[in-house]
């Protein structure tokens, strides 16, 4: 059984949060997110607290419980004060520059990579070794960063490509005479 969902999301005094039949609306200084949930579970929103509970005690309904409620968490936490994730950028040559809606990215290919961002998602590369994703919808922010990593993993030799500023690579010992 969930004990995530045991727990009630608390909503702050400057997040507007609404639902409408299987609908949630959740406004803030950042935008508005939305999401349809699922009829397994109930939403119950009084004294900026919502609580989440199952509609039966059957399988299906426990697990979208905690599900529902680290959703709604999630959204309220992104309208509110947003998501970040920073990546870093590390090889000879390589480099990043965010020039309105695209992302150019020089990764030791032939060619410079260009990526388009999204409409819901901001990047800056303050250094041309860091990039930094930020966002209201912690699921898109997550998935660009791990779009953007995909291009060119860190190789475990000498530890070039792009990574998480938190992520740590562990070095294998190379080739001896």
């Amino acid at each position: 059984m969930s004990r995530v969902g045991k727990n009630e999301v608390i909503v702050p005094e400057s997040v507007n949060f609404s639902v409408d039949g299987k609908i949630l609306s959740v406004k803030g200084k950042l935008g508005e997110l939305t999401e349809e949930i699922t009829d397994l579970v109930k939403i119950e929103y009084k004294d900026n607290r919502v609580s989440v509970i199952p509609a039966n005690r059957d399988k299906d309904s426990l697990s979208q419980w905690g599900l529902v409620r680290s959703l709604i968490y999630n959204m309220v936490i992104g309208v509110e004060s947003g998501f970040t994730k920073t990546l870093e950028v590390n090889g000879v040559g390589y480099r990043a520059a965010a020039e309105g809606d695209i992302l150019q990215l020089q990764l030791g290919y032939s060619h410079d990579i260009k990526v388009a961002i999204p409409k819901e998602i901001t990047v800056k590369c303050s250094k041309p070794t860091e990039i930094i994703i930020s966002g209201a919808n912690k699921q898109k922010v997550g998935q660009f960063a791990a779009e953007i990593r995909s291009l060119r993993k860190p190789e475990p030799y000498k530890g070039k490509g792009v990574r998480y500023s938190d992520e740590y690579v562990r070095q294998k010992e190379g080739k001896k005479k």
